[in-house]
Formats: C-alpha cells, sequence, structure tokens
C-alpha cells in the first residue's frame, strides 16, 4: 500500500509540473512605462512632471526641442568619453535605468508641454538692458555674435543643434556659460566654448538675466 501510495503522489507530481509551468509562463508582460510616468517617476523632483522646473539651479524642460532633450540624456548616460560630454553625478544616476527609447519619448513629451517661463525676479533693469543688446547684437569689438544667431530673435531656437532658451531660470543659464566657458561641459560643438572666452563674466550675467525674461 505505501508503495502504491508513493507512485500516486509522484504521478500527482509529474502532472501538476506542466500546469504550474503553463500558467507562469502565459503571465502578461508588464507594459512598457509611458513617458508621463517615467517623468513622474524619475525627473519630477528636479524638474517638476510636467518639465516647468521651480528650481531656479535646474532647468525649464517643458517646451524645448524633443532631439535636443534626447541627445542630452544621451550624452548624460554615455560612458565612451573621459571625462564625459555632459559631467552630471545627479544626471548620470538618473538616466542609467533608461532605454534610448525612453529617452526619446522624454524628450517628445517635454517639447509638447506648455512652458512656464521662469518666475524668479530680475530687478536690474540695466543688467537686463545690456543683456538684450548682447543677444540681439552681440559684441563685435570682442568677436562675441548675437545670441539669437543660434537660438532665434524671439529664443525659440533652432532644432535639432540649438536649443529654446527663452524664459529659462537665469541661475541655471548662467551655471552652463561658466561650464562652456571653462570647457568642463563640452557635448555640443566648440562653438559656445570660443564665445565664452570672449565674455567677460558681467557679459555672462546679463544675458542670463535678459533670457530668463524672454516671452
Amino acid at each position: 500500500m505505501k508503495m502504491i501510495k508513493n507512485t500516486i503522489m509522484l504521478m500527482a507530481l509529474v502532472l501538476s509540473a506542466p500546469i504550474a509551468a503553463e500558467t507562469t509562463s502565459d503571465a502578461p508582460a508588464p507594459a512598457p512605462a509611458t513617458a508621463g510616468e517615467i517623468a513622474s517617476g524619475v525627473c519630477a523632483g528636479c524638474h517638476n512632471a510636467d518639465g516647468n522646473s521651480v528650481i531656479p539651479m535646474n532647468p525649464i524642460l517643458a517646451g524645448q526641442r524633443a532631439e535636443y532633450i534626447t541627445k542630452q540624456l544621451l550624452d548624460f548616460k554615455a560612458t565612451d568619453s573621459a571625462p564625459p560630454k555632459r559631467n552630471s553625478p545627479v544626471m548620470s544616476s538618473m538616466v542609467a535605468t533608461l532605454s534610448a527609447e525612453d529617452m526619446k519619448k522624454l524628450g517628445e513629451y517635454y517639447s509638447k508641454q506648455k512652458t512656464i517661463p521662469s518666475q524668479v525676479a530680475v530687478d536690474d533693469e540695466k543688467l537686463v538692458a545690456t543683456g538684450k543688446i548682447l543677444y540681439h547684437g552681440g559684441n563685435i569689438g570682442h568677436g562675441v555674435p548675437a545670441c539669437a544667431s543660434c537660438h532665434g530673435p524671439t529664443g525659440s531656437g533652432i532644432p535639432p543643434r540649438y536649443p529654446a532658451l527663452a524664459g529659462q531660470h537665469a541661475e541655471y543659464t548662467m551655471t552652463q556659460l561658466n561650464l562652456f566657458n571653462t570647457g568642463d561641459r563640452a557635448n555640443d560643438n566648440d562653438v559656445m566654448h570660443k564665445v565664452l572666452t570672449r565674455m567677460s563674466g558681467a557679459e555672462k550675467r546679463a544675458v542670463a538675466a535678459y533670457i530668463s525674461t524672454m516671452r
């Protein structure tokens, strides 16, 4: 009897195994995260879910050119250059788990969001006025071209290479200008580096202030 009982139990295990395996294999794979879900789960802490950052040191992404955002994300993740083209420990950790397709979706997502320009007031009217002259006319004497020649007269950018600037936080813009100046940011051609080495600190502050007021 004991042998018969053991045989029955063994047959039950053998017969049940394929059923369990079949049940597991039939489970649907999880759907890929949407761009909105990635933005809310990964990016919102610094940029808000819709890309309208209220933190002056973090860029406003809403309304930015899709191709430009995607390129920047890819450059933050790139490991084939030393130093990295865009060196940011924070951003590198944020994009570590994102695929190229995720980055493309994020670029398209943010480009469709309505921009809320920087709300940080610039009280120095003279500084803004100087920045306006530099943005639209440059400084010919020092070989500084007009910012508008690459980023457009309204700051809307020229795709795919040149980003929209209008309404960007002055603090973020100033930081990026300094990084281009020192060569610590080198992920877009060397034009910005050449231009920034010819600009004074006061001129950079003026341009950054004016850009934040552009609407």
